[in-house]
């Protein structure tokens, strides 16, 4: 770590030209946090400015590649959800490089298959997110569990019904962290009825 903080990074891809992608792809490279995280930074505003399809194509299968070096949650979860999430989001048919992703031995490629449907749940897709977080539920690291719970909870501020059936088939085998994070914007007593339940 350098000690450079997200506005500045911010500020030093917003003031920048493009880059080409094998110059992003030495930032990518860089043992030092900051620095690889400006590289994803750069992706994600190339990938936001351009409207080419190839283009995005190209940056998406750059970023799939990259994928490892996103190696912290803060990595993953500022990039997939663009750099992954927009660019499936019509393109239902080419989502089985979630499902490759979530059985990595990988820990980030694992939080990227799931973060990534971010995008999908803002437009009413749910699907991919119950799936990948029903084959997390067995999943013993706790940043899993987090990211897992945070996509279920913003999946329940679209449709509760959706999650209430989920959690009504596996909110006894949730590991509590899950739990916790999909339920946060329950009434208390909604809250305390799955937290109470009996989990054997």
């Amino acid at each position: 770590m350098l000690g450079v903080t997200m506005p500045q990074l911010h500020s030093i891809v917003k003031t920048s030209p493009e880059f080409p992608l094998d110059e992003i792809q030495g930032l990518l490279d860089s043992e030092y946090h900051e620095v690889r995280m400006v590289g994803f930074l750069f992706l994600v505003k190339q990938f936001r400015k351009s409207r080419d399809g190839s283009e995005r194509k190209q940056i998406f299968d750059f970023y799939l590649k990259n994928v490892p070096r996103a190696n912290n949650w803060d990595l993953v979860d500022l990039s997939c959800r663009e750099l992954i999430g927009c660019y499936l989001l019509d393109k239902k048919e080419l989502r089985d490089v979630l499902y490759r992703l979530a059985e990595s031995e990988n820990l980030w490629e694992q939080r990227t298959s799931i973060v990534s449907t971010w995008m999908f749940i803002k437009h009413g897709q749910f699907e991919d997110t119950l799936l990948l977080a029903k084959g997390f539920l067995s999943h013993k690291h706790d940043l899993i569990h987090k990211a897992t719970g945070w996509m279920l909870r913003e999946l329940g501020k679209k449709d509760k019904r959706s999650l209430i059936v989920f959690l009504g088939k596996h909110s006894h085998a949730m590991p509590r962290t899950m739990l916790r994070y999909a339920i946060e914007h329950f009434s208390p007593a909604e809250r305390s009825y799955y937290m109470k339940k009996d989990r054997a």
